[in-house]
């Protein structure tokens, strides 16, 4: 990944950006890439189960997607 912040990766896929509908999904991943990133960095005892994070993936692509919406 290049250095581009976590806070850059959700100002290019919020909806009102205007990258086309691969480029936002792609940030939308990169940004949830991040999240798991972080989680097994800072995982302790309880440790963090990567295959169950990157099952989860697209769920949480999809939901910084819907979370970026304008109501």
């Amino acid at each position: 990944m290049t250095d581009t912040s976590f806070r850059d990766l959700m100002y290019n896929a919020r909806p009102s950006s205007t990258a086309d509908a691969d480029v936002k999904r792609a940030n939308a991943v990169a940004a949830a890439l991040e999240i798991i990133k972080a989680r097994a960095t800072q995982a302790t005892t309880h440790g963090c189960h990567l295959d169950v994070e990157f099952d989860n993936l697209a769920d949480y692509a999809t939901k910084i997607q819907q979370a970026l919406e304008t109501k």
